[in-house]
């Protein structure tokens, strides 16, 4: 795997302490640190970078052994290419980034009681999207110079979703040996 080649896992665009990015501020409600915290705007870059130079009908697989499936609204499992899936997830992101009752933006508002549920939602759609580019378009991120911007992306990424629960160890075992290599490099 291209992405754990020890010229390319050594870089990233800045060698910040990591987990105090990711910590909770004190006196910072934990609800309102994960609302601010669930913004996929450097992702869609990276995602718009990606689908322009590679508009690819694969689907959105992870190895030989993962398929990601879309789920539709009422339930059904749709396979579907890279571009579509990234297009639903960033969709399904959005209208929960913008929808007042799940993030809620006025002071004093209340989350509703399934909100860390839907954080952790979001935050599997968006490993995954990672974990395709890792897969699938690493030499083409390579290519353009994006590798030491991926590998901080996903580095301040991962270790934030390990500080706040946010996935399984099964939704990471499929870059396991990249989180533990960008982990030694932090």
């Amino acid at each position: 795997r291209p992405y754990l080649q020890e010229e390319y896992v050594c870089q990233q665009i800045t060698y910040t302490d990591m987990c105090t990015l990711i910590a909770l501020p004190p006196g910072v409600d934990k609800a309102e640190w994960l609302k601010s915290s669930t913004s996929c705007h450097n992702l869609n870059v990276l995602i718009f970078t990606i689908k322009v130079r590679w508009l690819s009908q694969m689907t959105l697989c992870v190895g030989v052994v993962r398929v990601y499936v879309w789920t539709d609204d009422h339930g059904r499992k749709l396979k579907c290419s890279a571009p579509l899936y990234f297009d639903y997830a960033m969709s399904y992101i959005q209208d929960l980034l913008t929808d007042e009752d799940v993030f809620p933006t006025k002071a004093g508002s209340v989350f509703p009681s399934g909100f860390f549920f839907l954080v952790q939602k979001v935050f599997l759609l968006l490993f995954r999207t990672l974990a395709h580019i890792y897969w699938s378009h690493y030499r083409e991120a390579v290519a353009l110079g994006l590798q030491a911007h991926l590998n901080t992306l996903f580095t301040h990424f991962t270790l934030f979703c390990r500080q706040h629960a946010l996935l399984e160890p099964e939704d990471t075992e499929p870059l396991q040996d990249l989180i533990t290599a960008l982990g030694q490099q932090a």
